[in-house]
């Protein structure tokens, strides 16, 4: 069996989880999230754990059973506690502001970048540091696709390092021209 797969999801007191078929609903202090769960994958909720069963051992099963349990882990996870990517901005006159939810990127362009935060994410800037942009929300996929959008607006050159990059990304720099030698 698959070792992810196995491994029961622990529900915290606070969180509530329904099993309606091969519709689950994890609802908590944060918010609300739900997953269809493919057709081949069973889910049982027992003595406060949310357990995954697959029934056979075939490749894309087995797949298929240690997803479900990390999705379910992740809701869990999402509306306790919540996801959070960094951003750093960096580059002379690059930085990002917030105007009510939205965020305003300056990166470069002749224009001011505009990005509407989708439902249950939000955006924040350090208030001295307008160059740290933090997204925050609920569910891991969309929290880490808008912060992946924002990266893509101006990626890190490897020149000078300018661009929109993640906190624990490294950039490899390039040397640049060695020069004319005569």
């Amino acid at each position: 069996m698959s070792r992810i797969g196995r491994k029961p999801v622990e529900i915290p007191a606070k969180v509530n989880v329904a099993v309606n078929g091969q519709e689950v609903t994890v609802t908590g202090p944060k918010g609300e999230l739900k997953l269809n769960v493919h057709p081949q994958i069973t889910v049982k909720q027992e003595d406060g754990r949310l357990l995954v069963e697959r029934p056979n051992d075939l490749g894309p099963t087995r797949a298929l059973h240690g997803l479900t349990r990390a999705l379910l882990a992740n809701m869990v996870t999402g509306v306790t506690d919540g996801f959070m990517k960094t951003l750093v901005v960096e580059g002379v006159g690059y930085s990002g502001e917030l105007r009510g939810k939205d965020l305003v990127m300056k990166l470069g362009y002749s224009h001011e970048i505009v990005v509407n935060p989708p439902p249950n994410v939000t955006f924040e800037v350090e208030g001295r540091n307008p160059t740290i942009i933090r997204v925050k929300g609920i569910d891991r996929q969309v929290v880490g696709q808008v912060a992946a959008d924002i990266r893509g607006l101006r990626p890190p050159e490897p020149y000078k390092g300018k661009g929109v990059r993640y906190s624990d990304e490294i950039i490899r720099r390039k040397a640049g021209k060695a020069g004319k030698t005569k």
